[in-house]
């Protein structure tokens, strides 16, 4: 059953009215074991096996407490809690017979009711082992121990035997205990029976006092520990009670504790007034005398009996039979430990740290607090006891602490971990612990839930920060304050370190702003140096700095970019190790693409600018020289920035029409280095418009170009950026240069054009985040050979693959505004050509016509091909392009109702193509007026205000109101909005549009024709 599971389970449990009545068990079976434990406690006969029956039913209510509190109550739990009510039940009457309130019963009797107690504690074992390993919650420490309770209550065996004695084996101490304390098998005599009694009485409150939250201090442990040698009475003061720290003597002859006397002597405020308080005598004198001797005596008692103390402690918590012993060996542990110094050199010499670590994992809360606090305690002032216990406990342990939903333990653990942290030796081994960073930065920023813990995380923290492991941790999980204070404030080699780890960590978004504006100014300090190694850890983070676009103007303002211009062109150090020109341009580059402004940055003392000549010449001078692979990179990302300002961009152009430097990027795509490729090829993109042809003729003249730009590619999911760009570069490139277009064909590039496009269509474009790019690229190419159609090689290849049909398709089936708009392009150039190719089919006669003159109905009568009504010729998609036949007419209507105006522009280019004077307007107009033509294209002239737009929307109207009849005329003059845009053209339009508005304008009768009569006088 799922943990998931075993809740839902729960919680219907208790909502169908469970609850009450597991609760109401829970305390009858609870309230029944207490009842029978202080039973146990009067009983005289036979008295060690029933007090061994109590402890076992002691230690069964703490499983039943486990069970009662789980949040993953067992199906089984009213079935297992009836069972041990019946025989706790039983017990308590088998108990109840031998009370001494009671008829003395015979041996015989006795021996069968102790035979019938065994049987009890075994069928107990046998309820606790019923209980399902999901009720612990997964805490296996609660589950062993409730395991090896129930083992060992079913192998009980109760057997009459004569007491042995055993001698405890005798231990090497500086000061040597005599432990010769008898030790009975049946478990009663090392704490002496009548105390053990005592103690039953007060744990079978034990269940009352969790409800009342009651909190009464057990004193069995101090009490046995003191009778191991005999106390005297002469060590305790007459006044207080207490055992004497400095015993004086008054002039009585009677001794007391030196305060204490000296606080009586102070109530009288007269001398003569002062009396001895224990014999009542006057005094004359208040002089204290020390009595050496007592004092000799006590505290070599005291030596004695802590010693011995001490080792019952530690036997104590090896047995650990009950919560409340286990506590008071705890509390007695601290108090001998604050009394003398030394007294924690003894506790750490016995092989008492084990113990009190495994206690760590105690299902008791109170037991783990207090432990905690003794740990400490032995850990004050001690870089030893310090070390002995951070090199034996396991220092995740006190981490997963402070995650406990109590807050004495949390507030305990961080205690223990603020002492153990100011020890030399341990800082970087509880730096190194599972999460120890993490949960302390986490404690540290909740101080609002809890101002306690979030003082002493940032107290450890800081002790903690003495290492530099401990510094980055702290960095990798977001407290940056102590990597930055070591790099602006440390000495050169932990600056160095410092940065080293700044360029290794990831920082988050929300954090690297600030580290730049902290970090910044000691980074170049340390660039300048003339240490290469100190120069490359500051180099690489700088580049992890200036990777996040808004450190960008930050580092502008502290001076980076004159730094880094500095390293790419006028540093000059040959004895220097290492070139810093990679690392200084991929800076420059960094902060360039971050979006500053170019104009205004400096990058020398000789007022050049970063878009000034100097840069770019210097820049493109690097690139043709065999450079690194890296560098050039970098270089090329530098110029691409750089195309963004008009000056530079006009210098770039210059300085790549007068130099090599065309060759060396179009060399570059053959590069095996693909993001080098990539890059050149993004240049190459950003100067075809300005130097197109000039490329096209460079690419055509590079071994292997272009073809090799458009590669063979089967999957969508592979498509690459550089295949991207490639193709993107091929569409940009001027489209009428024939001898790129003629390059292409001879490759046969257009067959695997077409392949891919159809296989990205199927497959979607999402399948890469290159793939629209990619289509876009590749319809573009296909556009190309559009625009050279008077070539007859061309014009064949449009036909064999029949263009306007796929052209047609792409117009409706793609997601992408540029596909659509390549489309619309590619139909309008194809169909500027179709009153070029539309011929009236000839009709041959053949000769023998002539001379025979048979009957017609001698043979078929021929079949007369349509003609197509606009080019007046026989038309199809395939050999003339015919939009009307490609069915390609209303794709290109539906396209005007498109919000990209470059769409619509493109897609009323095309069926401009339709109303050219060279075709038959007149059928046109009607075949367009049939499709609606003109409700798209007043719609066009509604929502788009683009000054193209307006001149073909108008002149589109313009033929309709001529050609289209008095229908088109009323369509048009219906519009109300029409003539709006209309008087808004003929005021603000350019030259042409606003002649053809003011055409339309006197169409609809809104302007005055020009009147044609003249009288003279």
């Amino acid at each position: 059953m799922s943990a998931q599971y075993q809740e839902e389970y729960a919680w219907s449990f208790c909502s169908h009215g469970e609850n009450s009545s597991l609760a109401g068990l829970f305390e009858s079976l609870l309230a029944d074991i207490s009842a029978t434990i202080e039973l146990v406690a009067c009983i005289e006969v036979q008295q060690e096996k029933f007090i061994e029956v109590g402890c076992y039913l002691h230690r069964v209510s703490s499983a039943i407490m486990e069970m009662q509190y789980t949040e993953n109550t067992p199906k089984n739990a009213k079935e297992i809690l009836k069972s041990l009510s019946q025989d706790v039940n039983l017990a308590k009457d088998l108990v109840g017979k031998c009370h001494k309130a009671n008829q003395p019963v015979s041996d015989t009797e006795l021996r069968r009711i102790i035979s019938q107690l065994e049987k009890v504690v075994k069928d107990i074992g046998e309820c606790l082992c019923l209980i399902p390993s999901a009720t612990f919650g997964g805490e296996k420490y609660a589950e062993t121990a409730v395991r090896s309770l129930s083992d060992e209550m079913q192998n009980i065996h109760f057997e009459a035997k004569q007491p042995q004695v055993l001698k405890m084996p005798i231990e090497s101490d500086l000061y040597s205990v005599d432990m010769d304390v008898l030790v009975s098998t049946e478990g009663s005599q090392i704490l002496s029976t009548p105390r053990l009694v005592d103690f039953l009485k007060i744990t079978s409150q034990r269940s009352r006092w969790l409800h009342e939250n009651m909190n009464k201090s057990l004193t069995t442990l101090p009490q046995v520990a003191r009778y191991i040698e005999p106390l005297y009475d002469t060590f305790f003061c007459p006044l207080t009670k207490q055992i004497m720290d400095d015993p004086v003597t008054i002039e009585s002859g009677v001794t007391y504790e030196r305060k204490a006397i000296t606080e009586w002597f102070e109530t009288f405020s007269d001398l003569e007034d002062a009396i001895c308080p224990t014999t009542g005598m006057k005094l004359t004198s208040r002089v204290l005398s020390t009595n050496m001797a007592l004092k000799t005596t006590i505290e070599e008692w005291q030596e004695r009996n802590e010693a011995a103390r001490i080792k019952v402690a530690r036997q104590t918590l090896s047995l650990a039979s009950s919560d409340a012993m286990v506590l008071e060996a705890i509390r007695d542990l601290r108090h001998i430990c604050k009394r003398k110094r030394y007294n924690k050199v003894q506790v750490l010499s016995v092989g008492m740290l084990p113990l009190l670590i495994k206690l760590l994992r105690y299902k008791d809360r109170d037991v783990r607090c207090k432990t905690l606090e003794l740990l400490r305690q032995l850990a004050e002032e001690d870089d030893e006891g310090k070390e002995m216990i951070g090199n034996i406990m396991d220092i995740s342990t006190l981490f997963e602490l402070l995650s406990s939903i109590h807050q004495a333990i949390r507030h305990a653990s961080l205690l223990l971990l603020l002492e153990l942290s100011r020890s030399q030796a341990l800082g970087e081994k509880l730096g190194s612990a599972t999460g120890a960073i993490l949960m302390l930065i986490r404690t540290k920023y909740n101080r609002h839930a809890d101002p306690f813990a979030s003082e002493k995380a940032d107290e450890i923290l800081k002790n903690l920060e003495r290492y530099p492991y401990n510094v980055k941790r702290m960095a990798e999980y977001g407290l940056l304050e102590p990597l930055l204070n070591h790099l602006t404030e440390g000495s050169e080699e932990v600056q160095m370190e410092m940065a080293s780890y700044l360029g290794e960590i990831i920082l988050g978004n929300d954090s690297k702003t600030y580290v730049a504006e902290r970090a910044s100014p000691s980074l170049i300090k340390m660039v300048q140096t003339g240490n290469s190694i100190t120069r490359k850890v500051a180099f690489k983070a700088l580049a992890q700095i200036s990777s996040y676009h808004p450190n960008g103007k930050i580092l502008v303002e502290a001076g980076t970019v004159q730094i880094m211009a500095e390293e790419m062109f006028t540093r000059r150090i040959y004895d220097e190790p290492m070139n810093s020109k990679k690392e200084a341009a991929a800076i420059l580059a960094n902060i360039l693409e971050s979006g500053v402004e170019h104009d205004s940055i400096r990058v020398n003392n000789h007022g050049h600018m970063i878009s000034s000549d100097y840069v770019v010449y210097n820049v493109i001078y690097m690139l043709e020289k065999s450079t690194p692979d890296e560098l050039n990179i970098n270089l090329i990302r530098i110029l691409l920035c750089l195309t963004k300002s008009p000056k530079s961009m006009a210098t770039i152009i210059s300085v790549v029409n007068r130099t090599e430097a065309s060759y060396t990027l179009v060399e570059l795509i053959n590069n095996p280095h693909e993001q080098l490729g990539v890059e050149a090829i993004k240049l190459l993109n950003a100067l075809a418009p300005h130097i197109g042809n000039i490329l096209a003729e460079r690419l055509c003249k590079t071994r292997g170009q272009p073809e090799s730009l458009i590669e063979s590619q089967t999957e969508t999911s592979h498509i690459t950026e550089k295949q991207a760009v490639s193709a993107k570069f091929l569409a940009k490139l001027p489209q009428q240069n024939l001898t790129l277009n003629l390059a292409l064909l001879n490759n046969n590039v257009v067959p695997r054009i077409i392949e891919k496009i159809f296989l990205i269509q199927r497959s979607g474009t999402r399948t890469s985040r290159h793939a629209t790019l990619y289509l876009e690229g590749l319809v573009g190419i296909l556009v190309r050979f559009t625009t050279t159609l008077y070539e007859p090689q061309i014009l064949l290849l449009a036909r064999t693959h029949n263009l306007t049909s796929v052209f047609t398709e792409l117009l409706m089936k793609t997601s992408s505004d540029e596909v659509q708009r390549l489309s619309a392009a590619g139909l309008e150039n194809l169909s500027s050509e179709s009153i070029n190719l539309s011929r009236p089919p000839q009709i041959k006669k053949k000769k023998f016509m002539k001379i025979f003159h048979l009957p017609k109905f001698l043979f078929k009568r021929r079949k007369i091909p349509v003609l197509c009504p606009v080019h007046k010729g026989a038309c199809s998609s395939e050999t003339t392009f015919c939009l009307i036949e490609a069915k390609a007419v209303e794709r290109l209507l539906a396209c005007l109702d498109h919000e990209n105006g470059e769409v619509v522009e493109a897609s009323m280019a095309a069926i401009c193509t339709l109303l050219d004077d060279s075709v038959d307007v007149d059928k046109s107009v009607s075949l367009l007026s049939e499709a609606n033509a003109i409700q798209h294209i007043l719609s066009v002239v509604k929502e788009h205000r683009q000054e193209g737009l307006r001149q073909k929307s108008f002149w589109m109207i313009e033929k309709f109101l001529v050609k289209g009849g008095n229908k088109s005329a009323s369509d048009i003059s219906q519009d109300r909005l029409l003539p709006a845009s209309l008087v808004s053209a003929f005021h603000h339009g350019d030259g042409s549009t606003r002649q053809m508005a003011e055409n339309i304008l006197r169409h609809l009768n809104r302007m005055p024709n020009p009147s044609t009569t003249y009288y003279t006088m």
